[in-house]
């Protein structure tokens, strides 16, 4: 443990990377399977629901990385 870290601030840094890294790995997905989402997307009825899994599952894990990043960087909202 270094002077500057308390207990456990090296978990909730490397926890923090590793969402930081899902995120990452999620817009690249997207972003390389653009052309498949698009045209299942269009195909109607069920198919309508892939944007809205998609939105949901990159608001899970982003939202996860960025209150993880403002915790290890000790930004608390007020009460």
């Amino acid at each position: 443990m270094t002077p500057f870290m308390a207990d456990g601030d090296e978990r909730k840094i490397v926890k923090t990377l590793a969402l930081g890294f899902l995120s990452l790995l999620l817009y690249a997905a997207l972003f390389l399977n653009e052309e498949s989402v698009l045209q299942l997307s269009t195909l109607g009825g069920w198919y309508a629901l892939v944007p809205v899994a998609i939105a949901f599952v990159f608001s899970v894990a982003h939202g996860a990385f960025t209150g993880h990043f403002w915790d290890v960087l000790g930004v608390k909202a007020r009460k």
